[in-house]
């Protein structure tokens, strides 16, 4: 196999071990490039607003870093993907939990009820400036989730490390997830048929 067989190439604005494992198991390669930007100042009242404007931003940070007349010179173009997600609970949007109490509130919250994931995609061309982002909402239902486990998922500290504190394919959490209304990919925070459409119109 050649190092890189597709006719363009990518690049990954995103640092989420996640994001990178779906985007390799759509068989694609890619470097990765992460955005550092302040996302507490980017606010918006609708959530799909919200991860819309922040994968933009994410996209323009990015940019400004990178050597742009490279990617417009070169011979096949480079797609720039730039994702972000927020778990909305009654019509409240969660971001990463601030401490450790936040994150067992969430996940207390969460426990015989329902959230939704919003996430975004958003695929700029390099070479010829092109970008085309959407939005994919996923709703997810519980079943009562025990203290205790709930305990053991913030002891391990992965929850904290994610918009609203939710991982439902932790095993953990796995067997308290009655209903996923939508795709685990998108869950995790790169919905995969999306990323495809986009992919194609970008090229």
């Amino acid at each position: 196999m050649e190092a890189n067989t597709s006719p363009f190439k990518i690049i990954l604005g995103s640092s989420s071990v996640a994001r990178r494992t779906i985007l390799a198991e759509m068989g694609y390669e890619f470097t990765i490039v992460t955005a550092d930007i302040d996302e507490k100042c980017i606010r918006k009242e609708k959530p799909e607003d919200l991860v819309m404007a922040l994968a933009e931003a994410k996209a323009e940070a990015i940019i400004q870093r990178l050597p742009i007349g490279d990617y417009i010179k070169d011979a096949e173009p480079t797609l720039l993907i730039t994702c972000d997600q927020v778990v909305v609970y009654e019509d409240v949007v969660r971001e990463k939990p601030s401490s450790k109490e936040e994150a067992q509130q969430f996940l207390k919250d969460y426990s015989g009820g329902h959230a939704a994931t919003m996430g975004s995609v958003l695929v700029t061309n390099l070479k010829t400036g092109f970008r085309k982002g959407e939005w994919d909402r996923v709703e997810i239902y519980f079943h009562e989730i025990p203290d205790e486990i709930i305990e053991k998922l913030i002891e391990e500290g992965s929850v904290l490390n994610v918009a609203g504190g939710l991982i439902i394919e932790h095993p953990l959490i796995l067997p308290f997830v009655k209903q996923v209304v939508g795709t685990t990919d998108s869950v995790m925070g790169l919905p995969k048929d999306l990323t495809e459409k986009l992919i194609r119109e970008a090229l």
